[in-house]
């Protein structure tokens, strides 16, 4: 194999699979399978056996409701929260910074929130977790993380007032794109919150 060969890439063992004319079949349950993987790969940076192991809890949830009853995202939802995701209502500025603070800690990386005290009841009292999703994806991108969130909203299961997303690594930003893109999530930076 040569560095030029496309079906090689020693950094990215997902690279050109998603790309038109690849014969991937993105309806297969297979290739969801394969793409809920990289995804975890993806919002567990670093940390395989977290990936593995949500993975595992994936496949158990999809073999009780049964591959056509469900999204992917909506299974994996609960299954990664305060882990390596957080879905939180639009008012809960609490429970947003606690997450975040949870999900950077994994890394060492201590955000800041722009305040001294980031549980100070008067902050919170005017906190917005848009607002705090912008701050937070700014100092993640310092560290080389990026924080990213998807539209709570689309599918049949959608949620109206929530607020959803994970970090990946800064330099992981395309292959998050593709990977969400092929399994119909629609993710945009957390700066640019739905």
């Amino acid at each position: 194999m040569t560095a030029h060969d496309p079906e090689f890439d020693p950094d990215d063992n997902f690279a050109n699979s998603l790309e038109p004319g690849t014969g991937v079949d993105l309806e297969s349950a297979d290739t969801r399978e394969a793409l809920v993987w990289q995804l975890l790969l993806l919002i567990n940076p670093g940390d395989e056996e977290s990936a593995l192991q949500q993975f595992s809890a994936y496949r158990e949830a999809l073999e009780a409701a049964g591959p056509d009853e469900v999204e992917p995202l909506w299974l994996l939802k609960d299954l990664i929260d305060w882990k390596s995701g957080f879905f939180v209502d639009e008012d809960d500025a609490v429970s947003f910074i606690d997450t975040i603070t949870e999900l950077a800690a994994r890394w060492n990386v201590v955000v800041d929130w722009g305040v001294e005290d980031a549980s100070d009841e008067d902050f919170l009292a005017e906190a917005e977790v848009p607002s705090l999703m912008a701050v937070a994806a700014d100092r993640l991108r310092e560290y080389g993380y990026s924080l990213w969130t998807w539209n709570t909203a689309s599918g049949p299961h959608g949620e109206e007032g929530v607020h959803a997303g994970w970090i990946t690594l800064s330099s992981d930003d395309e292959a998050m794109q593709e990977v969400a893109q092929a399994l119909e999530i629609e993710v945009r930076p957390a700066s640019d919150p739905f």
